[in-house]
C-alpha cells in the first residue's frame, strides 16, 4: 500500500490529524484561488476579443508595429485595461539604452496618451538615447 502524499513529503513522519486537515484545507484554497484567477483571465480575454470584434479597439499587432517603429527596444509586457470607459494598451518597453518605460496608448485609435520613465538626451520621455 502506498503512503499518502502528505506523509512522504515529511520524510516518512506521520502528520497529526489536525495538521493534515489544515494542510488539506490550505491546498484546497490554493487550488480554488488558481481556478478563480484563471476564470478571471478567461473573462478578460473574452472582453478583449469582443472589443476587437466590435471595432472598439485596434488589433494589438497594429499597436505593437507603431510602438516598435517609434520606440526601438524590447517589449516586456502588454496590458489592455478599461479605465474611465476607455480601453488603454499599457506597454512596458526596455529601450536599447537600458531604460524601462511604460507607454499608454488609446486602444480605439492608437493615440499616444502618455509615457512614464526616464527622459532621453533631448528631454523627452522614452526618446532614443
Amino acid at each position: 500500500m502506498e503512503k499518502p502524499i502528505l506523509d512522504t513529503a515529511m520524510s516518512g513522519r506521520k502528520l497529526s490529524r489536525g495538521l493534515r486537515a489544515a494542510l488539506s484545507a490550505a491546498l484546497l484554497l490554493a487550488l480554488l484561488g488558481v481556478g478563480a484567477s484563471q476564470a478571471a483571465d478567461e473573462h478578460d480575454h473574452d472582453r478583449a476579443r469582443r472589443a476587437l470584434e466590435s471595432g472598439e479597439i485596434l488589433p494589438l499587432r497594429t499597436i505593437l508595429e507603431r510602438v516598435e517603429r517609434d520606440y526601438p527596444g524590447q517589449i516586456m509586457e502588454v496590458e489592455l485595461e478599461r479605465e474611465d470607459a476607455r480601453w488603454i494598451y499599457e506597454i512596458k518597453l526596455l529601450r536599447t539604452g537600458g531604460a524601462l518605460i511604460e507607454i499608454e496608448i488609446d486602444a480605439r485609435d492608437g493615440k499616444l496618451l502618455g509615457i512614464k520613465g526616464p527622459k532621453g538626451k533631448d528631454g523627452r520621455r522614452g526618446a532614443a538615447r
